[in-house]
């Protein structure tokens, strides 16, 4: 069998199983290659592993005549023409559930680091007024713990639920919105609410969902209009489903505390980013992360797996599993 891989070359070697390698003839292109670079390399592949955010178009898939799978690194796909893998008769596979327990840890490290105020706290101790800042807290009495707020889960999948998960075990009470309600919510310490309520009472928000053309920018103006005054804003999911310019507003305003953001819209996120270039008002009551919450080693290990599974099943003349392009 012949590989090629679209991505940075030495991680799959070092996240499989030691012999996964073996046997098996296997190539790589850069995440930005070109389709003349991926059909010189790549064009008798029997198998594609992709990086979740490279692209992989329908003129190349159709031109890989051997092709039977292209399989995501990652839970993303987006770079995928699915459409075109599917009239080819060639499965589209993800790491469906890979870092929903990393994803969940970070969301709610940042709702900690928001409720407790470590922007400010961090900065005023490096300045050497960390008792200074204490007092101030002491003072207002505004430091709170995860148990006093209502979390508001916007998108209920494998993270969400993860989610929600380690927030009931934190003593908090947790709600989601999801186009339907999950049979199985009572396992995860949560209850289905529409929206717009969910945004109105809820203490702290989170995003958990994919980029859509449906749910772009779904944080928009109206979005922290709706949302409970001084509430918290957390998106560990995409960059992309936040207008950045209504966020920097919402945050100014006093509409939203405090927000924690691993991710960006327009990544590389660079100096010039609209929200790295927020009045430094702002800027102290957000937490930044680069965009790492599922990147843990344990996710890695458990996508790679995935991965190789599926290769099994396939190899074997089965059908892979978290197949997303409707074979």
């Amino acid at each position: 069998m012949k590989l090629l891989v679209i991505g940075k070359e030495g991680r799959l070697a070092r996240q499989s199983k030691p012999g996964r390698l073996d046997g098996k003839e296997i190539v790589y292109v850069p995440m930005d290659a070109t389709d003349e670079e991926i059909l010189e390399k790549g064009h008798d592949a029997d198998y594609v592993l992709i990086d979740a955010m490279s692209r992989l178009s329908g003129t190349a898939i159709r031109a890989m005549k051997n092709l039977k799978m292209i399989h995501s690194e990652g839970v993303g796909y987006q770079g995928v023409d699915v459409k075109a893998a599917a009239e080819q008769n060639v499965y589209v596979c993800n790491c469906k559930g890979m870092n929903s327990r990393a994803v969940a840890e970070h969301e709610i490290m940042l709702m900690l680091g928001c409720l407790r105020s470590m922007v400010c706290g961090n900065r005023d101790v490096l300045a050497g007024h960390q008792i200074e800042r204490k007092e101030k807290y002491m003072l207002e009495g505004s430091l709170r713990e995860l148990a006093d707020c209502l979390i508001g889960i916007v998108g209920f999948g494998d993270i969400g639920r993860e989610c929600a998960r380690l927030a009931s075990a934190f003593g908090a009470e947790c709600v989601y919105y999801n186009r339907s309600a999950a049979p199985e919510e009572q396992c995860y310490g949560a209850r289905r609410m529409e929206l717009d309520e969910l945004l109105a009472k809820a203490d702290i928000v989170t995003l958990n969902l994919p980029v859509t053309e449906a749910t772009k920018n779904i944080a928009s103006t109206e979005f922290f209009g709706k949302m409970k005054e001084g509430a918290v804003f957390i998106n560990a999911a995409r960059g992309e489903l936040v207008d950045s310019e209504a966020l920097i507003e919402a945050i100014a305003s006093g509409r939203i505390s405090m927000a924690g953001l691993d991710c960006v819209a327009g990544e590389p996120v660079r100096v010039d980013n609209t929200m790295v270039t927020a009045p430094e008002e702002v800027l102290e009551r957000i937490i930044f992360s680069p965009h790492i919450a599922g990147i843990t080693a344990s996710s890695f290990k458990r996508g790679y797996e995935m991965f190789w599974e599926n290769i099994d099943r396939m190899e074997a003349g089965e059908r892979p599993e978290r197949i997303v392009n409707g074979l």
